[in-house]
């Protein structure tokens, strides 16, 4: 199986705070780093350097998204909070759907939020890939 990590931070999140949070992610799913065949964001993000150090260091090509795209896919827990940071009342779930081509049906992890010792958030989905 091969699966898309929506991710979603704070701005200036640590690289450390995103790695640990796709970390625990992966590890409630029980998949390997080998899965994931792609990491997606909103193009807010494109110059967060934590996103391109977790793909640099793992080798997954980052797909960004803007928030009208993301803020049309349903999602099982929209945020207002986000909506007004965003454009769009989800990150880290549209993204991984946005990529894999799927539904909220096919999320493996819905939105996961873990705040680092940094004291940033990074959120991340898990989404099986439609091929």
């Amino acid at each position: 199986m091969r699966v898309v990590l929506g991710i979603g931070c704070d701005r200036g999140a640590a690289p450390e705070t995103v790695a640990e949070a796709v970390r625990i992610a992966l590890g409630e799913a029980d998949l390997d780093p080998a899965a994931v065949a792609a990491v997606a964001s909103i193009d807010l993000k494109r110059d967060e350097p934590a996103l391109h150090a977790l793909a640099r260091a793992r080798g997954w090509p980052l797909v960004w998204y803007p928030a009208a795209r993301l803020a049309a896919i349903p999602v099982p827990h929209p945020s207002e909070a986000v909506r007004r940071h965003t454009g769009t009342p989800a990150v880290a779930e549209a993204a991984a759907l946005s990529r894999a081509h799927a539904t909220a049906a096919d999320l493996i992890i819905e939105k996961r939020r873990w705040r680092g010792e940094d004291g940033r958030n990074a959120t991340v989905s898990i989404a099986r890939l439609s091929e």
